[in-house]
């Protein structure tokens, strides 16, 4: 019986220390072992399920995405020129007018009296410069014979000088009259968008204080202004290149970039402390859906195109520092790989080193995947995983 219990107490040891490394160990009648391996059994059990998809390889043109701000070609302050009454508001709050129309109307009746007063002052001056000059070419003759003396001469020659000069005097004044009346009608000075009337008929109006009576800005075409960085402007927007970089804008509610555009202008020098330059693109705005002062995203292209490697983002894990994908290979094992990783294109991430063209990443299931694992690798679409990654609208 001793001998018995001791050979059984060995068994069950065994059998302990062969359940924590992997082996089934059991006895029959006589305790002889018989062992299997427990890796058999781990063949057996279902594999992760993960989607993969095999990375896009293709030519593109980088961009560089950038925020700005929309800005018209064109805005005016429109004030009075001249003091009065308004007489009339020619325009509703937010219309679109044209170069030349007639916004605000001032009281015309003193402008009105005064160049008729300049007139006749004007043709009282005419008519004595007539008459002097008749009296001048008299004392011409006359002092050929030396029937007039040379002060009398003198005399009538100087006042037909001073009634010519009185003339230009008098034109100039009834020109000033005439710009006042003009400044009576205020019109537009450039085709836009009005905004409201500050001041409405009735209200006096004063030249030396200038106040605001409406803001006009022009609808299309329209700037959108943005600060890049040094490196965009050396590798796309320097002048001494002699090249054009393309421009595409997009508003806050959409996701692409549907306007294209040009660069109108870049500022002179570059901010030391920001370390970016202003720049100004130019784009149409014919249906005028674009106002001045909306949010606007901007993408700044060029240089050569070239062959990258793109993932959907939902493919890239991080481990610390380090940005990682899941590869599977041929064999249906994962491989850890560290990529490096660039700017966003058409909603797909560029991989500049890491992974090559028919590498097989996974897109969905990350997390439940492990390097040396054997998965079953459902195949989708690089631009299926990234619309599911959007979210719904």
């Amino acid at each position: 019986m001793n001998a018995n219990r001791k050979r059984l107490s060995v068994a069950l040891s065994a059998l302990l220390v062969a359940g924590s490394s992997g082996l089934v160990v059991t006895y029959g009648d006589h305790f002889g072992p018989i062992a299997s391996v427990n890796a058999a059994e781990a063949a057996q059990a279902p594999r992760t399920e993960v989607d993969v998809a095999t990375v896009v390889f293709k030519s593109i043109s980088e961009w560089q995405s950038y925020s700005g701000r929309l800005e018209a070609v064109d805005k005016v302050d429109i004030r009075p020129l001249v003091p009065g009454t308004i007489t009339a508001v020619h325009f509703k709050d937010g219309a679109l007018v044209k170069k030349g129309d007639l916004l605000f109307t001032i009281d015309q009746r003193p402008y009105l009296a005064e160049v008729d007063r300049a007139a006749g002052q004007l043709a009282a001056a005419e008519s004595r410069a007539a008459y002097t000059a008749t009296d001048a070419a008299r004392a011409q003759r006359l002092i050929d014979q030396n029937a007039i003396a040379k002060r009398d001469y003198d005399e009538k020659q100087n006042a037909s000088r001073e009634a010519t000069a009185n003339v230009k005097v008098a034109k100039a004044a009834l020109d000033a009259a005439k710009v006042n009346l003009s400044y009576t009608q205020i019109t537009a000075p450039v085709a836009g968008r009005m905004s409201r009337a500050e001041l409405t008929v009735g209200n006096v109006v004063s030249a030396g204080t200038s106040p605001l009576l409406t803001t006009l800005v022009s609808v299309s075409p329209i700037y959108a202004s943005f600060d890049v960085d040094e490196q965009t402007y050396l590798r796309y927007l320097n002048q001494a290149s002699g090249s054009t970089a393309p421009v595409s804008l997009g508003l806050a509610d959409e996701d692409g970039y549907s306007r294209k555009g040009a660069v109108d202008s870049i500022d002179n020098q570059l901010d030391t402390q920001s370390g970016t330059i202003r720049v100004r693109a130019r784009f149409d705005n014919a249906n005028g859906v674009l106002l001045p002062g909306l949010y606007a995203r901007i993408q700044v292209g060029g240089g050569k195109p070239y062959q990258a490697v793109l993932i959907d983002d939902s493919a890239i894990g991080t481990d610390q520092a380090k940005k990682f994908v899941l590869v599977v290979g041929a064999d249906d094992r994962v491989q850890y790989r560290e990529v490096s990783l660039g700017n966003l294109y058409e909603g797909l991430r560029i991989v500049t080193s890491g992974l090559k063209a028919g590498d097989r990443v996974v897109v969905n299931g990350v997390q439940r995947a492990r390097p040396g694992d054997s998965v079953h690798a459902n195949t989708v679409e690089m631009a299926a995983a990234n619309r599911a990654a959007k979210p719904a609208a």
